[in-house]
C-alpha cells in the first residue's frame, strides 16, 4: 500500500470507531501519520527511546555562554545518573534513555567505574568542534565520520526494537552552533539567534555579532556537508546522520528543540523526504525554533513555553503522539458493539 492508501484506510478505521467522526482532533492525525510510517493499521508503539546527543561546542570560548563547557560533562553525568529533567519525564512516560558522547571534551570512566543507570553510548568524534569564529568547525573527515556514526545509531534503534524514538541534545555552547547552520543556510539572523542559556541584552548582541561574524568568516557553500564543516559540530552532524538513517525503518521520529530542529533542517536539504517520518514534539520559546518548523512544514505538539533541551519537550510530544495510536488500538468499533449512531446524520452523541 502507497501513503494515500494506508491514510485512507486508517481513517475509515478512525471513522468506524465509537466516536463521533474527528473528534479525536490532532489525535487522529498522528495516529494516521504513525501507521503511514509504520505501513500498519493500526499503528503500535510497543517501545521508545530517546537519543540525547551530546558534544563541546567551540565556539563557547567566544563568551556566548552562561557556562563553561565542562557543564557538558557534568550534565551528561547527571543523565547517567538519573537526576535530569529528561529522566524524570522518561520514566513519567516510559521511554528508554540513551547519552550519546558525540564530542564531550570531558572522557567518560570505564563502564564499570561508570555505573550508570542510563545507557552510554560512546561515539567521540573529537574533544570538541574548533572555534568557527576563528577556523573551520570540523574536518571533511569529522563531518563524514559524524553523519555515518548518527545512521549507524539508526540502526541501533531498529535493534532495539524503538518503535518511537526522541532526540535531545546537550552541550555548552549548542544554540550559538546551531544558529549558524541556519544563517548559513539562509536563514535571517536576527530571527534565528536567540539568548539560549539566558543570557543578559548585552551578551545577545555579543552573540548575535560574533554568530554574524563567524559564518561570514567561514562562507560556507549552501550545502549541509560544508555547513556543517564549517560552522557545525560532531552532536549536531551525528543527529543529521541518525535521521537521515531512519528513513524506511518504520520508526517515528520525534524532535525536540531548537538545536535538534537545527540538525533536522541539515538533514532536510539533504533529504526532503524526512519530513514523512518527523514529529515536531513542542514548540521551544527559543525565538528561531518556529522559522525552522514553519520551513519544513511540521506543526508542534504542544506548546508549553519550554527551553530546557535534553530530548524533554520530544518525550512529552511523543508521549502524546501516543495516546493517539492507543485510541486506534484499544477503542471499540461500531461494528462489534451495540453502540448506535455510526450512520446518524452528524454523528453526534
Amino acid at each position: 500500500m502507497d501513503g494515500k492508501n494506508i491514510r485512507d484506510i486508517m481513517q475509515a478505521y478512525l471513522d468506524n470507531l465509537t466516536k463521533p467522526r474527528g473528534s479525536l482532533g490532532k489525535l487522529e492525525d498522528y495516529c494516521i501519520k504513525m501507521a503511514q510510517i509504520q505501513g500498519k493499521i493500526p499503528p503500535k508503539i510497543e517501545k521508545k527511546g530517546v537519543y540525547v546527543f551530546g558534544g563541546d561546542h567551540g565556539i563557547a570560548e567566544e563568551g556566548v555562554s552562561l557556562y563553561p563547557k565542562e557543564v557538558s560533562f557534568q550534565m551528561a553525568m547527571n543523565m547517567l545518573t538519573g537526576g535530569a529533567g529528561i529522566n524524570a519525564l522518561a520514566d513519567a512516560t516510559a521511554w528508554d534513555v540513551n547519552v550519546i558522547d558525540c564530542g564531550i571534551a570531558v572522557d567518560f570512566p570505564p563502564d564499570n567505574v561508570l555505573n550508570a543507570k542510563n545507557r552510554l553510548i560512546r561515539a567521540k568524534i573529537n574533544h570538541g568542534s574548533k572555534n568557527f569564529y576563528k577556523e573551520s568547525a570540523m574536518t571533511e573527515e569529522e563531518v563524514e565520520a559524524s553523519i555515518n556514526k548518527g545512521k549507524e545509531l539508526a540502526d541501533d534503534a531498529e535493534k532495539q526494537g524503538y518503535s518511537m524514538v526522541a532526540i535531545g541534545d546537550l552541550g555548552i555552547g549548542n544554540t550559538s552552533t546551531a544558529a549558524a547552520l541556519l544563517i548559513a543556510a539562509g536563514m535571517e539572523a536576527d530571527s534565528i539567534i536567540d539568548r539560549g542559556t539566558g543570557i543578559s541584552n548585552e551578551q545577545l548582541t555579543h552573540k548575535k555579532r560574533v554568530i554574524k561574524e563567524g559564518v561570514a568568516k567561514r562562507r560556507p557553500v549552501k550545502n549541509a556537508y560544508s555547513i556543517l564543516q564549517e560552522v557545525g559540530a560532531p552532536d549536531l552532524a551525528m543527529m543529521t546522520g541518525f535521521i537521515l538513517g531512519l528513513e524506511g525503518r518504520g520508526i517515528g521520529c520525534v524532535l525536540d528543540g531548537f538545536p535538534v530542529t537545527s540538525a533536522a533542517y541539515m538533514a532536510y536539504m539533504i533529504n526532503p523526504k524526512i519530513t514523512e517520518y518527523l514529529f515536531a514534539g513542542h514548540l521551544s520559546k527559543v525565538a528561531g525554533h518556529k522559522t525552522v518548523l514553519s520551513t519544513m512544514g511540521l506543526n508542534p505538539v504542544v506548546n508549553l513555553e519550554m527551553h530546557l533541551g535534553e530530548g524533554t519537550g520530544a518525550v512529552i510530544g511523543g508521549f502524546i503522539i501516543g495516546l493517539g495510536v492507543s485510541c486506534a488500538l484499544n477503542m471499540a468499533n461500531f461494528d462489534n458493539t451495540d453502540v448506535s449512531g455510526k450512520d446518524a446524520e452528524e454523528q453526534k452523541y
